[in-house]
């Protein structure tokens, strides 16, 4: 029998080596989550110790002084009760909402069908080629004013 490895020793050591790496990085990891939660631990207790604080009634409350109301005004007339708001009827109510936004529909979809018509879609085809015509002329003028 011989004394070869199938697997070389540095391998091996390498191997190991990588192995213990990880677990010091694990119990590090640990270590600091466990220092992490400890801190947040100690600000949550002083926070609710704070909010505590707060909540409670201070020690010293004094107790309110009586104060003495005088009359000044003797036999005046109340001011009148204001007048209650027309009360519509729940038919009436219903008609006037559902009225309003049959409007609002009927005016929605009339502005959706001029905005879509194909003569203004020509229009605003026509505008943005125009538009982008002048913009090739301005920056070819520019480029040509830059080179001088």
């Amino acid at each position: 029998m011989t004394q070869e490895w199938t697997v070389p020793a540095w391998a091996l050591l390498g191997a190991l080596g990588a192995l213990l790496l990880m677990a010091a990085v694990a119990v590090l990891a640990l270590w600091s989550a466990r220092t992490a939660r400890a801190a947040t631990t100690r600000e949550l207790a002083a926070v609710l110790e704070r909010l505590e604080r707060l909540e409670r009634p201070p020690a010293t409350a004094r107790p309110r002084a009586e104060t003495e109301f005088v009359i000044t005004h003797l036999g005046d007339k109340p001011e009148p009760a204001a007048e209650p708001a027309p009360v519509v009827e729940a038919s009436l109510f219903a008609d006037l909402v559902l009225r309003e936004s049959v409007v609002q529909a009927a005016s929605f979809a009339q502005g959706l069908r001029r905005a879509l018509a194909p003569e203004t879609r020509h229009r605003i085809r026509f505008e943005m080629r125009r538009e982008l015509k002048r913009a090739r002329r301005q920056r070819r003028a520019d480029g040509r004013e830059a080179k001088r």
